[in-house]
């Protein structure tokens, strides 16, 4: 069914004006523009957020990743970094550059190790988070099809704008949304996302139980939001 975009619009939260789609122009053209969105709430201690963060970098050194990105028509890759915790805290570690080859994937992964990650405690806004995600995805320079918020999360939202009104914002402008639940506190967290996260073709969630798999988990679902 049809989303009624303007109708989506009218019932968020957000005021008018900053919620406005803008006009893309110049736009360069890619295969893909993902948005990497990891939790900084109070449910996350800073190990936790460290190796969330560790997982990002650890993937892009991965040679998987540039062989995927090679695959693409394009050949290249929009990508950003940015953490998350209660309403209007939403913060770019790494913003959006383009990846087109190993050597820039490896910049990548050094640009998240070096990024400031802070635990910001406070309530988890997984709504409010994906609807400021949509309004940069949307203002990103950058052509493409294929538009797409990760998100990476150990809890559910308690915060701020209802994630199930953020989902139909993401869906009105055509950007996905997938996500990655830690179940280090909450083992029903996949089928939470499932129902009030995540959504557009193809949209996945997949879960991690432990630190040392996170790194793995994470490639895995790196290399299929880009091929």
């Amino acid at each position: 069914m049809r989303v009624n975009r303007r109708a989506v619009l009218t019932g968020l939260v957000a005021a008018p004006a900053a919620m406005a789609l803008p006009a893309h122009a110049a736009a360069e053209p890619v295969d893909l523009a993902l948005v990497l969105a990891v939790d900084a709430s109070a449910s996350i201690s800073r190990g936790t957020l460290d190796f969330q963060l560790r997982g990002h970098a650890a993937a892009f050194r991965h040679p998987a990743v540039p062989q995927a990105i090679a695959n693409g028509a394009r050949r290249r890759i929009a990508v950003m970094l940015a953490q998350f915790a209660g309403p209007d805290a939403v913060t770019t570690l790494v913003p959006w550059r383009v990846l087109a080859s190993a050597d820039e994937c490896q910049a990548m992964a050094a640009t998240i190790d070096a990024a400031p990650g802070v635990a910001m405690g406070g309530s988890t806004a997984l709504g409010g988070a994906v609807a400021a995600l949509v309004r940069q995805v949307d203002a990103a320079p950058f052509a493409t099809d294929r538009r797409t918020i990760d998100v990476v999360s150990n809890g559910f939202s308690n915060a701020g704008l209802d994630p199930i009104s953020a989902r139909a914002y993401a869906a009105a402008a055509g950007v996905t949304v997938n996500a990655l639940a830690i179940l280090d506190e909450y083992d029903w967290l996949e089928r939470y996302y499932a129902d009030n996260v995540i959504v557009g073709d193809g949209a996945f969630v997949r879960t991690v139980d432990s630190p040392e798999s996170f790194a793995d988990a994470f490639l895995a679902k790196l290399v299929s939001e880009i091929v």
